[in-house]
């Protein structure tokens, strides 16, 4: 499917299906707890298909590697990136998915100083999931058709490229095994011109959409794109790919921009409201954000300006009974 170096397996056959199930109860057994199957979409090849997300078979093999791990306690993640709706599809019969269509509407909302995109993309999404800004991919672009229009996603393109940091956009064309229909090769720090206020404002509204977020270790860092290695490789992706020195690392780790961000990231690991409901407020403004998670006596709330990047974290402390502010 991706390179002669990989070669496609015959999932329906008997002696791949006890490849597939051997080697999941060896993870279970290995104590893992939520097995991500990559690419699974593209595991199906039926002829007069285009082998991707091939029904129903595609729901057979899901359902074979779900009873498989059952006994063991242990669930799947299946990885696609396509347009929302698989991960809806998903979602409906009980799989984790990922939120791919975040990172691009909030990269919109930053650039157009508009939330309604968003909103309308955080009242539909699947609960069950894992939330990205960025992975060892690009920013995902065929997954947000139709929650952004194409002008508006090919607008968000063009703003990325003219006013991100250190982006061009041949790194995303085949001149570097890439296409930008597809993924725009960027790093989430530079996509936001190497903007602290605006990316720590992205990771804010990650943290509070629905899901579980998970945080790219370049991201974690706020790492700029490396020119140096993706013109070395002529590979787009290794612009999102540095190699960290010890020293670079913790270099990185002194930087205001980090140490905020690793704040928001321990409140949102340990504040109980996560764990309870998510609401959205109404704004008289769409320039206005306001999420907000409650559990019992716990209250955590976002409010943001996506025109002015500027945001509070606020959240009730009931050993006090007051409202304290995180940011």
């Amino acid at each position: 499917t991706f390179s002669d170096e990989q070669i496609d397996l015959n999932v329906t056959s008997e002696v791949t299906r006890a490849f597939i199930k051997k080697t999941l109860e060896y993870l279970a057994k290995k104590g893992a707890s939520l097995i991500r199957l990559d690419a699974v979409a593209y595991t199906i090849k039926k002829r007069g298909t285009n082998c991707f997300f091939v029904e129903p078979e595609i729901w057979e093999l899901l359902e074979f590697c779900r009873e498989v791990l059952a006994p063991y306690g242990v669930e799947i993640l299946p990885e696609v990136h396509e347009h929302y709706s698989f991960q809806l599809k998903l979602a409906e019969r009980g799989y984790w998915v990922y939120d791919f269509a975040l990172p691009m509407l909030v990269l919109h909302t930053l650039y157009s100083g508009s939330t309604t995109r968003l909103v309308d993309w955080l009242r539909i999404c699947p609960r069950k999931q894992f939330t990205t800004l960025d992975t060892h991919d690009g920013i995902g672009v065929v997954d947000v058709k139709d929650l952004l229009t194409d002008e508006e996603i090919e607008k968000t393109k063009e703003y990325l490229y003219s006013r991100g940091a250190n982006v061009k956009r041949i790194y995303s064309t085949t001149a570097y095994n890439n296409l930008d229909i597809y993924q725009i090769n960027c790093t989430y720090y530079s996509a936001l011109g190497n903007n602290d206020d605006a990316y720590l404002l992205a990771r804010a509204i990650q943290f509070f959409a629905p899901g579980i977020p998970q945080v790219y270790y370049v991201g974690l860092l706020a790492g700029e794109n490396d020119i140096e290695l993706v013109e070395r490789t002529k590979q787009g992706r290794d612009i999102n790919r540095h190699y960290y020195t010890v020293e670079e690392v913790e270099e990185n780790l002194r930087r205001p921009v980090v140490q905020k961000l690793l704040q928001l990231m321990r409140f949102r690991n340990t504040y109980p409201a996560f764990s309870g409901d998510f609401a959205i407020q109404e704004t008289n403004s769409e320039h206005l954000l306001v999420l907000r998670w409650k559990k019992d006596e716990y209250e955590a709330t976002l409010e943001a300006n996506a025109q002015t990047f500027n945001f509070t974290v606020t959240y009730s402390d009931p050993s006090r009974g007051t409202k304290e502010k995180l940011f």
